[in-house]
């Protein structure tokens, strides 16, 4: 019996010891890194933040509280003494073949050419990447230097890595919607933040970033992340700095849930708490509308943030706005939501939400021009400032059993499967002119309210409605007024 009960002690101690094995080894850790511990004295708290955009050159739209996305990423670069670290989920800036059509796509190419030039420079260059193979611009900068690393996102979290920033020193970051795609620079209307000179906050991205380079060779999510890849600063305890003269909070986000070290928070709560403190309004400009996960074989309703709105609207009376990207890619189950959304404040006092879609111009050969590519909420009290994948044009949109998602925006796949940042910022200066940014975009010819029972016909250019009769309204030219 007590030989019996030896063997049964000495097997759980080896399951034991075993499991223990296990979980070292399965840890994400940051080899070779040795951070310094940051407190008040050794955080720069005087930091620059400028929004950025990139507008293409036939959307009649000025930079209004903006600076050119191109013109500051550059600047990022000169600002490079020891490192840029670069996350976007694809890479196609060579625009040779498109500068006869897009005047603009030369940008693509230039920023490639800086790029290379970094370590003759003595500047690293770190590039995290979720295609699943190389690709001729990665090889050439591989060549010139630079590290790079790629993500194996479906058997990680079956979903893509749509993350889109850049980490320069672990002092200056920039994030937004802008991949390293020639197309962010001339035929996508993008919008990002920079902030300068803010090295806590900078570190904590980096520490995203770190994550991601963490998990090349990795065919699963550890069960247990490394302490040196845990969150600086959350949404109950955000980075305070000086803005033009203001006091500010600020912190980083993540998604999905799966890619959360301790203390991150992630980027449904963080846009959860920005709904949720909003007093009097909430903005919103995205790609896309779509509270759906797609799952194979099968299609969900996915409530999260269609569930907030709702009760911003009817509990808390906060005034809702949302600005959608309207092209030929767009689901028409888009609308649908959007129309179900719109009619909670019918007859209802008190409650106020209104829809409008931004519709590109189309060329002359039918190519459309200015698409909409942002993904942001802007409330009375603070930002957030979201990171997505670029537009791959021609690229299906349809839902349906053996069907994919190409998640560009607010679908449920984009929180749940696919790995994405943020950027929280609160302070009155910040909200108020990411708000005129936003009234420009409401007010502009391209923006026309969603009619009811009336799909818009996004191929077809700004203003063209469609009844479920098949009936096309004409509602008015690109520039005509509101």
């Amino acid at each position: 019996m007590k030989s019996q009960q030896k063997c049964i002690v000495i097997f759980a101690l080896v399951c034991c010891f075993a499991v223990l094995v296990a979980l070292i080894f399965s840890a994400v850790d940051v080899l070779g890194e040795d951070e310094e511990i940051f407190d008040d004295d050794n955080c720069s708290n005087n930091c620059q933040v400028v929004l950025v955009e990139n507008i293409p050159e036939d959307i009649s739209i000025s930079h209004e509280g903006t600076m050119s996305l191109t013109a500051r990423l550059h600047g990022l670069l000169d600002l490079a003494q020891k490192s840029v670290e670069i996350v976007s989920p694809w890479w196609d800036l060579n625009s040779t073949e498109q500068d006869s059509r897009f005047p603009q796509a030369k940008q693509g190419r230039l920023l490639l050419h800086r790029l290379m030039g970094l370590k003759a420079q003595r500047v690293q260059l770190k590039v995290a990447s979720g295609m699943t193979a190389s690709s001729p611009e990665l090889d050439l900068l591989s060549h010139y230097g630079a590290e790079v690393r790629f993500l194996n996102m479906s058997a990680l979290t079956k979903g893509e890595l749509h993350s889109s920033f850049w980490v320069v020193d672990r002092k200056h970051l920039y994030i937004g919607s802008a991949a390293m795609d020639w197309r962010s620079f001339s035929t996508l209307k993008e919008l990002g933040v920079i902030v300068y000179e803010c090295r806590c906050l900078a570190v904590d991205l980096h520490r995203i970033f770190n994550l991601y380079w963490q998990l090349e060779y990795k065919e699963f999510v550890p069960t247990i992340w490394s302490k040196r890849l845990s969150a600086l600063y959350s949404k109950e305890e955000r980075f305070s700095f000086h803005l033009n003269g203001s006091e500010a909070k600020a912190y980083v986000s993540s998604s999905p849930n799966i890619f959360r070290p301790k203390d991150r928070t992630t980027d449904i709560e963080a846009i959860f708490r920005v709904i949720q403190d909003a007093k009097r309004f909430v903005s919103i400009s995205m790609t896309d509308y779509l509270p759906l996960l797609s799952t194979t074989p099968h299609n969900k309703y996915w409530s999260r943030i269609d569930g907030m709105l709702r009760e911003a609207l009817i509990l808390k009376h906060v005034r809702v706005r949302l600005l959608i990207s309207c092209r030929e890619q767009t689901h028409p189950l888009t609308f649908n939501f959007l129309w179900s959304l719109q009619s909670l404040c019918v007859q209802t006092a008190n409650c106020s939400v209104e829809v409008r879609v931004f519709s590109p111009r189309v060329r002359d050969d039918g190519s459309s021009q200015g698409i909409q590519h942002h993904r942001y909420v802007v409330t009375d009290n603070s930002v957030y400032i979201g990171s997505v994948a670029a537009f791959e044009e021609g690229s299906s949109r349809r839902i349906g059993v053996g069907n994919s998602i190409r998640n560009l925006d607010w679908v449920g796949n984009e929180f749940v499967f696919n790995a994405g940042a943020g950027l929280v910022v609160s302070e009155p200066g910040m909200s108020s002119t990411l708000k005129s940014v936003f009234d420009r975009d409401w007010r502009s010819p391209y923006a026309k309210p969603l009619q009811p029972n009336k799909i818009p016909s996004c191929s077809s250019g700004a203003g063209v409605f469609k009844g479920h009769t098949g009936h096309t309204e004409d509602t008015g030219s690109p520039n005509a007024s509101l």
